[in-house]
Formats: C-alpha cells, structure tokens, sequence
C-alpha cells in the first residue's frame, strides 16, 4: 500500500491530563484524574479543542480513547476533519488485565478474531520467541477501536522504543513501520526518551526523515543527552520533529518555553495538554504568536 508523507499540523492536542500523568506533581496528577471520571467530561473538553481550530488529538489507546472514537465515529459532520494520532500499546492496560484474569483470558479480551485464532496466534508467537508477531497481534488489537476515523500517523511508545533501543532490536522499527503502512494506510511515529540515538537506528534500518515524538524544552526536562545535542541533531539532520513537554511539566512559564520552542523552526510539531479553556486558548495563541514571529 503507498502511503502518501503526513502533513502534521503545527499544534497537536494530547491526553495526559485526561488520565492523572503529571512528571513533576503527583498531586495535580490525582486532581487531574478526579475531574475526568467521565468520557463525557473528556469529550468536553476535546470539544473546546476542536472549535478552537486544533484539529488532531495525540492519544494513547485508553478504554476511554475508544470510547472518544466512538463517539467522533458517531457524528461524523461535527468531527469532519478530527484525527487520532494514538500512540500503543498502551501498557498498564495489558499489566492490569494479566493481574486480574490471566495472560489468555487477556489475548481473548484484546486481539482481534476468534477465541481460536487468536490462541493458536499467541501460543505459536511464545513457542518461536516471534516478538514480530505479538508486534502485529498487538498494532492490529489497538487499531481496531480507531476504524471508521482518520488515523494518518501511529506511534509506538517510548516504553517499548527505548526498550527495543537498548536491547539492539532495531530492526523491530522497520517491521512497525512496514505494518501499519502496509496493513493500516498509515505512517508509523516513534515516542522516545532519546531522540538522537533513536534517529541513528532508525536511518540504519532505512527509515529516513522519521516521525519522532520527543520532550523537547529549555531545562533538559527527561531529554537523554541534553538540550545541545537535540538542537545540533535537528539543525543538521532530516527528522518530523513532534515536540512535547515544552513547558517541562510547568517548570517553565507558557510564554517563556513556548517562545523558546518557537525558536527552533526544524521542529514540525508541538503537542500540549490542557484542561480548560482557558489554558488551551492561550497555549494555542502563544504557538501562533511565537511560530509567525509576532513577538511583542
């Protein structure tokens, strides 16, 4: 299947306020997790999002993500131009659901096809150590609540990039990225706690001009290498930079770390969370400000 180069938009929408993941406050994490029991309470403000003219919502595949996609799917003339970025696996799913009731009982509730099928799948994947094909059982279990919605870009989360970086298995890159462009009409991104040495292996196993989602910000906040080394790697290669955590969990001021983001015109993206109205408007204004150059 040919699958045409994403065109990212500039500013990205995520969801770790929707599910308490705060990297320096455990305590606004909790209030954070208090506000949104709900889908609905989600989808509110995905909504106040959207109508601002943020158009894709980066994500990873949560119960309630699913949930969301069922909803956008259901009223396709109001979300016309929404998409999913989802980012997999989503893993404190999968650890929960072996705790609770097993490792087959887990391969029943999450691949897809019969019981049968996706034992026999399962058993010949362990018998053969294939991590390939876990790989595609698990891309095609968590795509499958994204049908029937745009989903142009997958990612594949830092949790199993850097794994897979540390331990040399390169190569696994190349098989997410053939799958789900082969088998999902979509490009493949990559979440990493170090980019530039994920970029080294990615042009190693034939992936130029990558998609890679990273913190990228002022104080080095979780940037393995440091801030000059990521500014060199996107002067001087060719990288789809999606930048996160600029604000450093709120050790920076907005203006402050997003003006400095700005700074860098390599980078493609920038993905943010935020609560309420409020913040998403001036987050949004202050990318745009800063992007065109209009600095007071």
């Amino acid at each position: 299947m040919t699958v045409a180069m994403a065109k990212m938009d500039r500013i990205l929408f995520g969801d770790n306020q929707f599910f308490g993941v705060n990297h320096m406050s455990e305590e606004r994490a909790r209030a954070q997790a208090m506000r949104f029991r709900t889908v609905d309470d989600i989808i509110e403000v995905l909504d106040v999002a959207y109508d601002a003219g943020i158009r894709t919502f980066m994500c990873t595949t949560h119960d309630a993500i699913g949930a969301v996609a069922d909803h956008v799917r259901a009223n396709p003339a109001r979300y016309a131009d929404f998409q999913f970025y989802p980012g997999m696996p989503y893993a404190h799913k999968y650890a929960n659901a072996i705790s609770e009731v097993g490792v087959m009982e887990t391969l029943r509730q999450f691949a897809p096809g019969g019981v049968v099928e996706t034992l026999w799948k399962g058993a010949r994947a362990g018998l053969r150590k294939d991590a390939e094909k876990l790989m595609i059982m698990l891309v095609d279990a968590e795509l499958k609540r994204f049908g029937g919605t745009k989903a142009p870009v997958v990612f594949l989360q830092n949790v199993v990039v850097d794994l897979l970086l540390g331990l040399g298995m390169g190569a696994m890159f190349r098989s997410f990225h053939d799958y789900v462009r082969d088998n999902h009409g979509a490009e493949a991104g990559f979440f990493t706690m170090n980019m530039p040495r994920l970029l080294d292996t990615l042009e190693s196993v034939g992936l130029e001009n990558p998609i890679i989602c990273c913190n990228y910000n002022k104080i080095g906040f979780r940037m393995s290498g440091g801030v000059e080394l990521y500014d060199h790697t996107v002067r001087t290669r060719q990288v789809r930079l999606v930048a996160m955590s600029v604000l450093a969990s709120g050790a920076i001021p907005a203006s402050e770390a997003i003006e400095w983001i700005c700074a860098r015109p390599q980078i493609e993206s920038i993905v943010f969370g935020a609560s309420s109205r409020g913040n998403i408007l001036q987050t949004k204004q202050l990318i745009e400000k800063f992007t065109t150059g209009l600095v007071s």
